[in-house]
This record gives structure tokens, sequence and C-alpha cells, in this order.
């Protein structure tokens, strides 16, 4: 196998981790959140003279797990074993419990290692992971309620300008402006472009219902979260009586492959959403798209385009990837290698080994928390 090192005795030998809090460009909100900042967790891991990158977007308290508990696990077994230091770590957060910050936390550290894995073989990562796809369609992802109208429509219409033809708006915070909002969505955007809305859970069934038709009258074909993603039933609900032609999506909250399995069983969704950031790195990613295949359904990833974008690739599932405007900031201000879409679509930079990103220690040192 050709490579900067053999694949004999290449043990990791050092897992580093830091975290940083970047100030959004302007006050954002949701159906049921506001923020103003984001944190990142980095995590770089070395062996071989060769280091690997990875990253979570969580609180700092997943940076202290990390270094309290994960690194150790990690430090000292085979580089190129990337599936048996993972489970290492699952068994090690036994008595934590594995959803939240705890798989948060592993999925900073494991995409860093399979980051690490495609470096010691001078591979970029979707070559080692089996490329499927050349390249994986985007959707503009932002139009926050927080957002004057002329803000929505500007943020819309300048991915369509830049040929992202798929873009979505946040709603559900105030039900009395959507209809508004939405309507101004459309006009920004034309006809020809498709306009999802994602209302994070914010509406009860029969409000749900009733806002999909709604929606659906004014060219929406995806409806993320129209009840809570742990409202099965109500998803299932909306999936059956919704408009025709329009994808009820749901699963960003995934922690476990066990989620990801009842959400498929339970039929409620047409699109299953997951995000390697949390549901403990492109170990799991990779499973999560097996389900997917088994039951038929797309997959979609949520957020981090630039983690996403080489996994998306190797998955014959992959639908798209969610162009977030918030880890679109960050990604470039802390990461040389970053891919921008062209005609709407991310491909990888072949030439470049890994996940194709180099950290940018000196810029980010200014946000460091």
């Amino acid at each position: 196998m050709t490579g900067q090192t053999s694949n004999a005795d290449v043990t990791i030998e050092h897992i580093s981790v830091s975290a940083y809090t970047i100030p959004t460009d302007a006050p954002e909100a949701d159906g049921t959140l506001t923020w103003d900042s984001t944190t990142i967790v980095v995590v770089e891991a070395t062996a071989g003279g060769v280091q690997g990158v990875g990253y979570t977007y969580a609180d700092i308290a997943a940076a202290q797990l990390i270094e309290r508990k994960l690194a150790e696990v990690v430090q000292g077994r085979d580089a190129l074993a990337v599936p048996g230091a993972w489970a290492a770590m699952v068994h090690a957060i036994r008595n934590l419990g594995r959803p939240g910050l705890a798989s948060a936390a592993i999925a900073a550290v494991d995409t860093a290692l399979w980051d690490l894995k495609a470096r010691l073989l001078n591979l970029p990562l979707v070559t080692l992971l089996g490329s499927i796809h050349t390249g994986v369609p985007v959707y503009g992802s932002g139009g926050f309620t927080s957002y004057s109208n002329d803000r929505l429509q500007e943020q819309l219409s300048n991915w369509v300008r830049l040929g992202i033809t798929r873009v979505k708006m946040k709603v559900g915070a105030d039900p009395l402006r959507d209809l508004e909002r939405v309507r101004l969505a459309r006009e920004a955007i034309g006809m020809e472009a498709e306009l999802f809305v994602d209302a994070n859970g914010a509406y009860n069934r029969k409000r749900a219902l009733a806002w999909a038709e709604t929606y659906a009258e004014l060219g929406a074909t995806w409806f993320e979260e129209p009840v809570s993603s742990d409202d099965l039933e109500g998803l299932r609900l909306l999936r059956d009586r919704g408009p025709i032609g329009m994808d009820i999506t749901a699963g960003e909250y995934g922690y476990d492959l066990f989620y990801f399995r009842r959400m498929l069983e339970a039929g409620a969704v047409d699109v299953l959403q997951a995000d390697a950031t949390r549901c403990a790195g492109i170990t799991d990613f990779l499973r999560v798209g097996a389900l997917c295949a088994a039951h038929n359904i797309p997959l979609s990833a949520h957020t981090a385009p630039a983690l996403h974008l080489h996994p998306c690739c190797a998955l014959a599932p992959s639908m798209n990837i969610e162009y977030f405007h918030d880890h679109v900031r960050i990604e470039e201000l802390l990461f040389d290698g970053v891919q921008l879409p062209v005609d709407g679509i991310l491909s990888p930079d072949r030439s470049r080994s890994g996940l194709g990103l180099e950290f940018k220690r000196a810029d980010a040192e200014r946000y460091a928390v």
C-alpha cells in the first residue's frame, strides 16, 4: 500500500484539544431558541509524525471530557484501526450517558482519527472510504427568525445567485409573522429555487398540519421538524397527511444508531438527517448511511459542511449537505482547504489527503476559551 508510513505499529501518540467561541455576525434565532455565538471544539491527533484534525460544535465541556477521559483511552492504540478506538471511547463513557456531550466529544476525536488515518496513507478520506459520488448538492441554510425582512431576502437571494438552488429558513417563533416571511422568501428566490422551512419542533401536530398546507401553497418542498423530533407519531402523521411533494425531515438530534433506527422503523421521515459532529463521529455516520440504504430513505447531512463532504461522497443514500450560515463562516475562518460549492455542488479536493483541512491556529487564537 502506498503512503507515508507502513501499516505496522503506527500508534496514536497524542491527542490535543482546544475550544473556540465565535460570535455570530448578527443575533440569531429559530423556532425555539436564540443564540449569539457558536463554540467549536477542535481535536488534533498525532501518529507517525502526521497530524489529523477533527471537530464538533458543542459546549466547552466536550473539550474537558476529551482532555480528562477520552485522550487517554485512544493514545497508544493502532492509528489505522479507527473503529476500535471508537468502540473504546464508547465503552469508557458508559456511566456518563451516551447522548449529548459525550457523543459530541467522541465525534471530534473520531473525526480526527479518520483524518489521521487517511493522511498516514496519503489518501483523501473519500478515497479511503470508497467514493460513490463526485460531489453532493448543498442547500443554503439560515433565514433566522431574528432577521429583518430585508436581511432574510438578501441572504436567501444571495445563495440563489451563487448557484445554490435550494434554501432553508427558520419558522415557528412567531406564527403571526411566518406567512409574511415565507412569502417574502419566495419573492426573493423566485419560483425556480426550492424553499425549505424548519420549525425546530415549534408546532403541535394540528398546527403543523395547517402550516404544512400553507407552506406548500408557497412552494415549500421540505418541512423540517414540524413537531418535536421525539414525537415520532406526530412526524408520521405529518408524513402521511401532509401535502404531496413536501418532504418531512428530522434526525439532527440523533446521538446513536438506536435513535435513527427507531425513527426509520416508525416511518417518521421522508429524509433522515444525521450530524457526524453529534452522532459520535464519522464511524457512526457511516452506519447511519447503511441504515438509510436498508430502509430506502435518503440521508441529509446536518450542518458542518466541510466535515461531512468526504463521508457523504462515500454514501449512496446521500441527498444533500446543509450549508449552514454559522458553520460556513467558522470553517472558512479556522481552516485552510475549505471547498466552496460550484453550481450548488460541493466536491472534495482529491489532491489533498484526509479531509483536506489545515487548522489555522493563529487565526483561531483570538477566540480561544
